[in-house]
């Protein structure tokens, strides 16, 4: 018999799954600068906060997305 603790073995959650149970759970919010299902002001809002709790992005890391 093969036993694996939960997150070990053939079964990968989702990441948008992963993301979700964050918030839920944790009020932790994971969400991507480029994410096409926000307007242009969310995401720049997204930026913006970013970049006062992180430090601006380096040009490089903005020209790959991520």
């Amino acid at each position: 018999m093969r036993w694996m603790p939960k997150g070990y073995g053939g079964h990968r959650r989702p990441p948008e799954e992963v993301k979700r149970e964050g918030w839920h759970e944790h009020g932790i919010l994971v969400v991507s600068a480029d994410d096409q299902r926000l307007t242009w002001p969310e995401r720049e809002l997204i930026r913006q906060l970013g970049g006062r709790l992180y430090g601006k992005r380096s040009s490089n890391k903005e020209a790959c997305h991520g």
